[in-house]
């Protein structure tokens, strides 16, 4: 039996949510009271001026980069705002019981801008802890670091804070006024809500394919005609693409991660509070909250687990860098685990049953494996994905080695890499699947998913780290800085494994979080079963496996054409201009405006295909159709998704091992300015629009289609099957 009232778990609840904003705030200003160029740099007092030059150049640089990133979210969320309201006129006409209610519009539009605000946040405080990292980084490697990672605090805290205390204001708020109509019960309030998830997940699509294509038109071009054409280091000053790269990083990886990971969480909780609601035991005893106080936890957990790193961890050489954000993973895994025992045993009842379609007799014991295994298979699954992607490991230095007969063999070899890369994760999850199916059914699987999210704050910290990172060396080369730049490159390099890992993580939490709202939304449906050797839902399946490769088509297709663009640009200005000489200066907007334009004109095509594709299914052939397709889309895409990511990142490493002179053959040091090194930077901007558009805009893709199925399933029900009705008023 309980021991939890719903007062004291609100409360609990709040309280967690306003530590992790309040501790994520913290270390915002922190960061910004490191001075950027103050007194104690003794600068002034220099007869020589060069390092005050250097240090003016420094700012100039973080100047341009935020900017940048500012002009370009602006303009991104005009784009996104518009596509707001068109959505929400929509689903009042479509998902609402009545005209003139917004039960489901108020929680869709509050979780499009909760996704907004987070990512923002993010992207703030990124491009100030990328000159404060690069500031310190002339001091030492630990006081760079610990820079870096309180700036991913930011990140991670902030987001997981705001996006828990939006989500129990919402249900607060419906308890008091949506159940005081005798015709609403708590399914339908949690269905409704459930338009937060698919709110959040609408901005992260936009956010992740827009930023993505934004970061890598600008990285490949950058890098093709940079290094392998004039043969300049990387984030050359005299790179004119340079800068939008740098800006790239964070309207990619920081915003659109950041949504990204934010509708994930909004999308697992809300599909198991749906599907909690159908228990007569849960409602009864009062444990509908189970879902977010193991959100609750987490925070409180992770904000322990964060002290290592920033507090205990002594970062005095290299290897030590990536070994300390190993070990924030294991931490928080080891101290969540038996607070999810205790949580479990003590708040939820210990039998409870679910209505027929979930099924099934539930311990709270039971409960507590699922969750423990999708937290556990979270961090198997990020093991792995360090295995594949990190230069410590042989198959990126067999990759690495690859190069030396030219850019084919990488390019065969990383593709094969990716494809290997997804056996043991798919495994896991595979797992995680099974063993919480036949425990709680689909309320298994959402706790498996939440499992696997309940770490997300640090999940989200060390994600954030890796662009803090990159753009510090980029500050630090295009300001001459050498020694920064040594040891930021040192950062970097375990920001490019551990950016890996996150995306590995944010595919396998995907994938169930998906997969729960498939539950819910058979739940929802009334579907007693679904199968799949029906010729509808055969074809559905069909289709939605084709979908993750048209999407990833359009995606990479966009980067390529922008890169063009950018290509054209750069080889222009060098042309034009005697840039090389020292004698004129890139024109760094310009490419910025390339970059802008060229995502916000592409972003909208595979977008719409997302959102489009599971309504124009259920109002064509209904709920069966729908069924079909997203179960095709999830099996897709998760084995795209890996194997994507991972054969981006191990080209990017396998790169980084050769620039760092770690190629010896014979004797022979095969390292920068080398046919090897070229044909590695070939691999590497193959594997860009991969590993940062393509991939990580995938597990967006069977998210976003699973909770749109959620949300307009009511609307399928009454208005969907048109094309069915009329096949089968014609065969009778």
């Amino acid at each position: 039996m309980t021991q939890i009232t719903d007062s004291v778990a609100e409360a609990l609840i709040i309280g967690a949510s306003l530590i992790g904003i309040s501790f994520g705030l913290l270390n915002a200003l922190i960061i910004l009271r490191i001075q950027v160029i103050g007194a104690d740099d003794g600068v002034m007092a220099l007869k020589d001026n060069k390092l005050a030059a250097k240090y003016q150049q420094m700012q100039k640089i973080s100047d341009l980069i935020s900017d940048g990133a500012s002009t370009f979210l602006q303009q991104e969320y005009i784009y996104m705002s518009i596509f707001v309201v068109i959505f929400s006129a929509i689903i009042s006409f479509t998902v609402e019981a009545n005209l003139g209610e917004f039960w489901v519009v108020g929680p869709f539009i509050l979780g499009a801008l909760t996704s907004i605000i987070s990512g923002y946040i993010g992207m703030k405080i990124a491009v100030k802890a990328n000159v404060r990292t690069c500031k310190k980084a002339m001091d030492g490697l630990h006081d760079a670091f610990v820079v870096a990672f309180r700036g991913g605090m930011v990140l991670g805290f902030t987001l997981v804070g705001l996006a828990l205390l939006v989500l129990i204001l919402i249900i607060m708020g419906y308890k008091q006024f949506y159940l005081d109509n005798k015709t609403h019960n708590l399914k339908t309030m949690f269905e409704c809500i459930a338009g937060y998830g698919l709110g959040g997940s609408t901005i992260a699509l936009f956010g992740r394919v827009g930023g993505g294509i934004y970061t890598k038109a600008a990285d490949v071009g950058s890098d093709l005609v940079g290094k392998v054409i004039q043969d300049l280091n990387e984030d050359s000053p005299m790179n004119p693409g340079v800068i939008a790269d740098n800006v790239g990083d964070n309207v990619g990886d920081i915003a659109g991660m950041g949504s990204d990971l934010f509708g994930s969480f909004a999308e697992a909780t809300c599909a198991c509070l749906v599907i909690s609601s159908t228990s007569n035991e849960l409602v009864s005893n009062h444990a509908l909250y189970y879902p977010l106080l193991i959100s609750a936890s987490g925070i409180i957990v992770c904000l322990l687990t964060s002290f290592i790193s920033s507090n205990l961890m002594l970062i005095d050489e290299g290897y030590k860098v990536e070994r300390t954000l190993k070990y924030q993973l294991i931490f928080s895994t080891l101290l969540m685990t038996p607070v999810l025992y205790y949580l479990s045993m003590t708040y939820l009842p210990s039998v409870f049953f679910f209505n027929a379609v979930e099924g099934g007799r539930v311990t709270n014991f039971s409960s507590f494996i699922c969750v423990t295994l999708g937290l556990w298979s979270g961090l198997v699954i990020g093991y792995f994905t360090e295995y594949y992607t990190s230069n410590a490991y042989s198959p990126v230095q067999k990759l690495s080695q690859s190069c030396l007969t030219g850019a084919a063999p990488n390019i065969i070899g990383g593709l094969a890499l990716g494809f290997h890369s997804t056996v043991i994760p798919v495994l896991a999850i595979a797992v995680s699947i099974f063993v919480s199916f036949t425990l709680a059914n689909m309320y298994g699987i959402s706790l498996a998913a939440l499992g696997m999210l309940s770490t997300l704050a640090i999940a989200l910290t060390i994600d954030g780290y890796g662009p803090i990172s990159d753009n510090a060396g980029g500050i630090a080369e295009m300001s001459e800085l050498e020694e920064a730049r040594k040891r930021t490159d040192i950062l970097d390099a375990a920001g490019n494994t551990t950016a890996a890992i996150g995306k590995g993580f944010a595919i396998g939490s995907a994938c169930l979080v998906a997969l729960a709202l498939f539950g819910a939304f058979v739940t929802r449906s009334n579907m007693t079963n679904v199968n799949i050797l029906r010729p509808l839902e055969f074809s559905g399946l069909i289709i939605g496996a084709m979908l993750p490769y048209s999407f990833s088509a359009m995606t990479m297709s966009a980067v390529g054409d922008a890169a063009q663009e950018m290509i054209h640009e750069i080889v222009r200005q060098f042309k034009e201009k005697r840039i090389l000489e020292g004698i004129d200066s890139p024109d760094y907007e310009r490419c910025i405006q390339i970059s802008t334009t060229s995502s916000l004109r592409a972003m909208t095509k595979p977008g719409l295909l997302v959102i489009l594709s599971p309504l124009a299914m259920g109002f064509l052939f209904g709920a069966r159709g729908v069924c079909g397709l997203l179960a095709g889309a999830i099996v897709s895409g998760v084995q795209i998704a890996i194997s994507f990511s991972n054969s981006g990142g191990a080209w990017d490493n396998a790169k980084k091992y050769i620039e760092a002179g770690n190629l010896i053959v014979d004797g022979v040091v095969h390292a920068k300015r080398t046919e090897a090194h070229k044909a590695a930077v070939i691999g590497d901007t193959v594997g860009d629009p991969l590993k940062d558009t393509s991939g990580p805009s995938i597990n967006i893709l069977i998210k976003l289609m699973a909770i749109t199925s959620l949300v307009f399933s009511g609307a399928f029900e009454r208005y969907g099957g048109i094309a069915m009705k009329y096949i089968n008023s014609k065969t009778l």
